[in-house]
């Protein structure tokens, strides 16, 4: 069952937390730096940053590359399966060479012979994937003109039309394997496109999380400072009335210089977060950024079977466990092939005529039929076949036994984030509860001592931690949660609050 977590129906646990961050965040904006000056601040939702990191981060410009570089890898691919139309050209090939003429009478003589070669050649040729073999069809047209001292001569030899095909009978056919894998591996690098979007996802909720923290730490070491001012100077009115003892007074001091020190330390520490923040997100604003917390949580159960059946479905390394034992018995199967008794048949029909001019060069062509049958056969090799075959079993065995343990590894990961998601639900809500007591805790023992109920400093000081920790550890499980269910989503490629599949449209990403 489904159920929304919000401030809403948790409101006793959430009010004072919220009422607490809206004065931190007054807190903060009323701050006059000279880096922000007098510009208006940008609020910014958890949402918002992950849509920008996925559209603007260097992340995010990574993994759409490498999609389109695979993208287009499979379209070359796939281009490599349809008719191939190309035509071959010589204009000219000129040679002025002296060579050996044999005469009428036998003798040979040396002689100057000048010669020209103009040709033109047209062929589409189309792969035939199931069997491995190439069907061609051919026109062309070749002009030779021989000139000699006293004359010249001029020759035609025309090719109408010309049909044949080339076929391996027994060797390895790389066309049948690559019609298997290279789908894959484009599926694959879908994939892993959508689960480095989503890992882009996890990196922005890290970077938006560490900021508001620092811009949380910073409103709450203010406050502070704010604070032990305030019992400084009333205790110093009470050491000269003698009420308190000037150990007491001594400490509120070291507390008053412990939170001046903390506000630098936490003013560097948000300066340093929001460069790696806006350097991530690649934003060249100036004005102030305040960070709005995630007002609510979708808690939902997940079924582990449900989750691992998923990512089995969905994830690249999924797909990869199969395409590495595809590529191993291709492996195994060109290592039978190859140096083993082998065999090629080509053959093709067509049309030619020779003519002194060209518009008899295609006059009552003549058929020209050719048939060539090819064999391999190895005799002595030394045992290097067998050894080929070997090794490729071998290689095939191994990456099944290392396939096996991964989809064992990946299964138990797969599990443990399940747990981890399934418990936030709980964690959360012990973190909230933990820090409207905290917080609860403190005004009350700050009361108390103000107006000389509690003596005690140290306990002033205990209950002021624990308010600091607690409302630091409410948003560190809020981290948490987050960031465990984005993890779920990259490593299934399923929303299981939405119940549906994360998918990409190709076009979209190469648009972008």
């Amino acid at each position: 069952m489904k159920v929304i977590y919000t401030e809403r129906n948790n409101s006793h646990k959430y009010s004072h937390l919220y009422r607490v961050l809206i004065f931190s965040i007054i807190l903060f904006a009323s701050i006059k730096e000279p880096l922000f000056g007098q510009q208006e601040p940008v609020y910014l939702s958890l949402t918002e940053i992950i849509k920008a990191a996925q559209e603007n981060s260097p992340d995010a410009m990574i993994a759409r590359h490498r999609f389109r570089r695979s993208y287009w890898e499979f379209r070359s691919f796939k281009a490599g399966y349809l008719p191939n139309l190309k035509l071959d050209a010589v204009l000219p090939n000129f040679n002025r060479t002296i060579d050996a003429i044999t005469q009428s009478d036998g003798s040979e003589t040396y002689r100057e012979r000048t010669l020209a070669r103009y040709s033109a050649n047209m062929s589409l040729t189309q792969k035939v994937g199931l069997t491995g073999g190439e069907v061609f069809l051919q026109t062309g047209l070749q002009r030779l003109d021989n000139f000699y001292t006293d004359t010249s001569t001029r020759q035609y030899l025309s090719t109408p039309v010309n049909i044949g095909f080339r076929q391996p009978i027994f060797g390895y056919n790389a066309y049948k394997w690559d019609k298997q894998i290279e789908p894959m591996r484009y599926e694959e690098a879908k994939r892993e496109f959508l689960e480095s979007n989503e890992q882009v996802a996890s990196t922005a909720i890290n970077h938006f999380f560490n900021l508001l923290m620092a811009q949380v730490d910073r409103s709450i070491a203010l406050k502070n400072l704010a604070n032990y001012d305030t019992l400084f100077n009333i205790a110093r009115g009470r050491f000269v009335l003698g009420k308190i003892a000037e150990n007491e007074l001594l400490q509120l001091e070291l507390n008053l210089l412990r939170a001046q020190a903390s506000v630098e330390t936490a003013d560097l520490n948000y300066q340093n977060m929001l460069f790696t923040f806006k350097s991530y997100l690649r934003l060249q604003t100036n004005q102030p950024l305040i960070l709005i917390p995630p007002a609510q949580t979708h808690h939902f159960g997940v079924n582990v079977e449900e989750a691992i059946s998923e990512a089995r479905t969905n994830t690249s390394s999924g797909l990869n466990f199969d395409r590495r034992v595809l590529e191993a018995e291709s492996q195994l199967n060109m290592a039978r092939a190859q140096g083993r008794f082998d065999a090629q048949i080509s053959a093709s029909f067509g049309l030619t005529q020779t003519a002194d001019k060209f518009a008899e060069a295609y006059n009552k062509p003549l058929d020209e039929e050719r048939v060539t049958v090819g064999i391999s056969i190895p005799i002595l090799d030394w045992g290097q076949s067998k050894g080929r075959i070997k090794m490729a079993e071998s290689n095939l065995e191994l990456i099944r036994a290392s396939i096996e343990q991964e989809r064992t590894d990946f299964e138990q990961n797969i599990f443990l984030r399940v747990m981890q998601f399934n418990m936030q639900k709980n964690q959360l809500m012990i973190a909230a509860k933990a820090d409207t007591v905290a917080q609860k805790r403190f005004d009350v023992t700050q009361k108390r001592y103000m107006i000389g109920k509690v003596n005690d400093i140290l306990e002033l000081n205990n209950a002021q931690i624990d308010n600091d920790n607690a409302k630091m550890g409410y948003y560190n499980a809020l981290k948490t949660y987050w960031n465990s269910y984005y993890d779920l989503r990259r490593m299934t490629l399923f929303d299981f609050r939405d119940k549906i599949k994360i998918s990409v449209i190709p076009e979209n990403v190469l648009k972008n």
